[in-house]
């Protein structure tokens, strides 16, 4: 192998901080497959807030430095390690992690973490998939005990994680609510299977979403900013109702009292604790969703690997979500 073959382009980030350590290299050497393990040749990536965080180094989890972020890679194996029989070279893929870091043009995964890609997906949909949908099937199911007939409120639904859970909780049968913040926003929410839409802008959105459901409530709400809205979430409930708290960017306060009224509960959601069965569970689902056509991935904001620190700050600071984000390599 000559030495230029073995090197590849990866972001590195060498001290925890603002978008600005992400640091773009060309030199990194290319990883090798373990036993269990394959090499994937990166074709997208998706940005995930929870990178935005880590790199921060205010998350819970932080990595060893230096590393390279990234989990949702879609690519094509381009090597596989010891005792692995399910892909071989050439095969399409997405992961719901890497071992090396998506952020890069070859990315090692671990066997159990790679699936099929379907060819009504392309790359940039292969890598909308990972977090953002394993995230809100075990949001709405595994842990949300979510129903059909339910009413379920998608509160920042024009995101990944958002758009993921309006397609899943539809397809499954619930009455489907969603907040966006713009009206190219909401449109998406509906066409991604919301049966109502709200503009959580609006000073008395919260009013329109009372009067929406009337006395009931909603059974379950998927919270992407519960620093802001959980506060207001619990006046949402219906009895027994559940907050799902998915993303979280600071302290809120919340009068305990709003819980007893209605025995609502308020929930955490880490897909990083999900057990391998579990795991197993949301990837049967969301490969049959793909199958029958209801999973449908929407990228929004795409841009090359050269520009991961905007991505980083507009992930962020950007006016409204419109699908997923992506790197493309």
């Amino acid at each position: 192998m000559t030495a230029t073959r073995n090197v590849m382009r990866a972001v590195r980030v060498f001290e925890f901080g603002g978008p600005e350590v992400l640091k773009l290299q060309s030199d990194v050497l290319i990883p090798d497959p373990k036993e269990n393990q394959v090499l994937i040749k990166v074709h997208a990536c998706g940005v995930n807030p929870v990178e935005t965080y880590i790199r921060s180094g205010n998350y819970a989890r932080k990595p060893a430095l230096p590393y390279t972020p990234g989990s949702d890679v879609a690519g094509v194996i381009e090597g596989v390690g010891e005792h692995v029989t399910a892909f071989k070279k050439g095969d399409r893929v997405f992961t719901i992690g890497t071992i090396s870091g998506g952020y890069a043009d070859y990315a090692v995964a671990a066997a159990n973490r790679v699936f099929p890609l379907s060819d009504k997906l392309d790359f940039r949909q292969g890598a909308a998939i990972g977090i953002p949908y394993f995230t809100a099937y075990r949001a709405l199911f595994q842990k949300g005990r979510a129903k059909a007939g339910e009413r379920v409120l998608v509160h920042g639904a024009s995101g990944g994680v958002g758009i993921a859970t309006c397609q899943i909780a539809r397809a499954c049968g619930l009455k489907v609510l969603g907040t966006a913040g713009t009206e190219e926003g909401m449109n998406m929410v509906l066409r991604s299977g919301a049966h109502q839409a709200f503009n959580h802008r609006e000073a008395n959105y919260i009013d329109k979403i009372k009067e929406y459901t009337g006395m009931e409530g909603v059974d379950i709400i998927i919270e992407m900013l519960s620093n802001v809205n959980l506060a207001t979430d619990l006046q949402l409930l219906s009895y027994a109702g559940r907050v799902m708290v998915v993303g979280s960017r600071g302290p809120i306060e919340i009068n305990p009292r709003d819980t007893m009224s209605k025995e609502s509960s308020i929930i955490g959601v880490s897909l990083f604790l999900a057990t391998e069965e579990e795991r197993h569970e949301c990837a049967t689902a969301l490969l049959d969703g793909i199958e029958a056509g209801w999973l449908k991935p929407v990228v929004g904001s795409e841009y090359p690997l050269e520009k991961v620190v905007t991505a980083h700050e507009d992930i962020i600071h950007s006016s409204g979500a419109r699908g997923k984000m992506v790197l493309l390599l």
